[in-house]
């Protein structure tokens, strides 16, 4: 029986001790300003892990870290919401995994940056688009996308604002959201033969990093007032779209 171990072979002890307290900082992040913190884990794991294993480990821990976040504020969650998520996230993963493209990364940074954008500044959608048939079809484009780049949160967390002016519903919804969308991965990288057993301990170490960073976000959190933290939000989610319309030149041009 093999055992866990902290340090995958791919890694050292100090770059793990790095990556541990950017999983701490990365959680407080999304749990006192709603969203960014999983796609700055990704860009700092992707400077020094594998590629072939970045979107795999990063989904098992983006999954503990939301599920804790989620089990902190599960009163504030919208279940409703989350009803109609929970299909698109299965039908999404589904097609994910018996099409497995591979279609160049700067069309899926392009659309999800335009659609954030929009859903930040751009006219308000009408309300039947966050009813339960629009909220399965943002699941499921998500859930699909998600497989490919792992970097839809933004999108998620911008649909999900939409929503609710309440911040503690906002970040408790969009954790169980993330839960959800993040769960398939594990079968699906693990049937596609991503062998998850010699990174399960720097993934279980990860997580526990985050819970912690999360409940001093949720400190964090209870400080801001809600105009304060959609100003925020909006903020930061702009940020993160303008850095993948960059990514999307640069893999455009060829320099990605």
């Amino acid at each position: 029986m093999q055992t866990l171990t902290l340090i995958p072979d791919a890694l050292t002890l100090p770059l793990v001790s790095l990556l541990l307290a950017c999983s701490v900082l990365t959680s407080m992040i999304t749990a006192s300003l709603g969203a960014g913190g999983g796609v700055l884990l990704l860009v700092l794991m992707a400077l020094w892990l594998p590629p072939a294993v970045i979107i795999p480990v990063h989904g098992l821990i983006q999954l503990g870290s939301n599920s804790g976040r989620a089990a902190l504020t599960w009163r504030n969650i919208d279940w409703k919401v989350i009803a109609a998520f929970a299909p698109g996230v299965l039908i999404g993963a589904a097609l994910g995994a018996w099409l497995l493209v591979a279609l160049p990364p700067y069309l899926w940074q392009l659309t999800i940056a335009v659609f954030v954008l929009y859903l930040c500044w751009g006219p308000a959608l009408p309300r039947r688009a966050f009813d339960a048939g629009g909220t399965l079809l943002a699941s499921t484009l998500t859930s699909f996308i998600s497989l490919f780049v792992g970097a839809t949160g933004p999108l998620v967390a911008a649909f999900i604002k939409q929503i609710h002016t309440d911040r503690h519903r906002t970040v408790a919804t969009f954790a169980a959201a993330m839960t959800l969308q993040h769960a398939p991965k594990a079968l699906i990288f693990g049937a596609a033969g991503f062998i998850f057993r010699d990174w399960i301990g720097f993934v279980i170490a990860m997580i526990a990093c985050g819970f912690a960073g999360t409940w001093l976000g949720l400190r964090l959190l209870n400080s801001l007032s809600n105009q304060r933290f959609h100003q925020v939000f909006n903020l930061l989610l702009t940020l993160l779209a303008f850095r993948l319309l960059w990514q999307a030149s640069m893999s455009a041009s060829g320099w990605g």
